[in-house]
């Protein structure tokens, strides 16, 4: 079984000074990961902790998460290569596509460019970047956005690299929504969160979405004292990807209520390990 973390996972102690990017490939390798998947938080500039707590709190408002420089990546590189474990997924926060004005949209789409081009220097085999926008879309605002990702996706395939949409906020936490812009856009995959959707269309935005899955975040908040979570069924989850031919790698993000984010991380491994078998 393949099992990564995404290091959102980790934001409280990125904030906190007690992780950095090397401390997350050490803990991922610890915690039994076969591959890295970083929130570009952990590969950002972050002059103190707050960036990456506002950063987590408003993705919307992330374009203050500057990426470090070429010299930087290369140590990081190194790092994972001593550790044995690849890239996976970059989760992109303020690149994303849609924005009102064209100069905020083409400020974005260059972050996008940048952080595509750090993705092939790692190594990576996909990131995610966001469609952003109202939680209803215009035609006209799905064209921009249409035409956003398939400009992306253009450049990202050039450098071996898949481009991600997930469930995140504004209009993909509707599953109609995210389904028609992934049937839209050639070449789009799906990070398909478990918990990411609008009041009420969990099940909805599970049954529909499942099958275009690429990869996942599998999301934790409350354990039991028997390693169960109380907030959804992970479980069925798991079912239901293996059920729909999911074949990829079972990414977590952890948010423990208790803030104990590595024990989080490990009983979610946990959970995922017992549930599909």
């Amino acid at each position: 079984m393949n099992i990564s973390i995404c290091s959102f996972s980790f934001h409280r102690l990125l904030a906190a000074g007690k992780q950095d990017i090397f401390q997350y490939i050490q803990d991922c390798k610890q915690l039994g990961c076969t591959q890295l998947d970083p929130w570009n938080a952990h590969l950002a500039q972050l002059n103190h902790g707050d960036d990456a707590l506002h950063a987590g709190a408003n993705p919307d408002q992330s374009q203050h998460l500057k990426a470090v420089d070429d010299e930087f990546l290369e140590r990081v590189k190194l790092a994972a290569d001593e550790a044995g474990l690849p890239f996976g997924c970059i989760a992109v926060d303020g690149a994303h596509i849609y924005e009102e004005s064209e100069e905020a949209r083409l400020s974005n789409r260059l972050r996008a460019y940048r952080w595509i081009a750090i993705a092939e220097k790692l190594g990576a085999s996909s990131i995610r970047i966001d469609s952003g926008g109202p939680q209803q879309w215009t035609d006209e605002v799905f064209d921009i956005v249409v035409e956003g990702y398939t400009d992306i996706i253009d450049r990202a395939q050039k450098a071996g690299i898949k481009v991600l949409v997930e469930n995140h906020w504004g209009p993909t936490v509707d599953p109609d929504n995210t389904v028609k812009l992934l049937e839209s856009v050639p070449g789009l995959g799906l990070l398909l969160d478990s918990w990411n959707w609008a009041r009420g269309k969990q099940a909805e935005g599970w049954l529909k979405c499942a099958k275009y899955a690429t990869a996942t975040h599998i999301k934790t908040f409350h354990f039991t004292e028997d390693g169960q979570e109380l907030t959804q069924n992970v479980p069925a989850f798991c079912k239901l990807m293996v059920d729909s031919g999911f074949q990829g790698t079972w990414g977590i993000e952890s948010v423990p209520a208790d803030g104990d984010e590595i024990e989080g991380a490990r009983k979610t491994i946990q959970l995922i390990q017992r549930s599909v078998g």
